[in-house]
């Protein structure tokens, strides 16, 4: 059965105090779907229209599980305590067999 990932790239951070909230809440929601944090990119170079911000990659033993995880209640409470709090690119992509 092929992965699922949670691929989240983020252009801008306006309120840390939001993202840190969200840190909070999202950590045990995404450990509880399931996922486990393969890389939280401090360091990131950016090619073509990239941006070489904060990048996130989470990883779930299938693209169902990772679906499933970012609908869970958890996850969206730590959705709602981000709220604008930031720009970024977040998308659910499956892995290769």
């Amino acid at each position: 059965m092929a992965k699922g990932y949670w691929v989240s790239a983020y252009r801008t951070i306006s309120d840390p105090e939001k993202l840190a909230a969200y840190d909070k809440l999202a950590a045990p929601a995404v450990r509880a779907g399931g996922g486990r944090v393969l890389s939280r990119g401090a360091r990131v170079v950016a090619h073509d229209a990239g941006i070489a911000g904060r990048t996130i990659l989470i990883e779930f033993d299938s693209f169902e599980q990772a679906v499933a995880a970012h609908e869970s209640e958890a996850y969206q409470e730590a959705l709602a305590a981000l709220s604008d709090g930031v720009e970024r690119d977040f998308r659910i992509i499956e892995g290769l067999d």
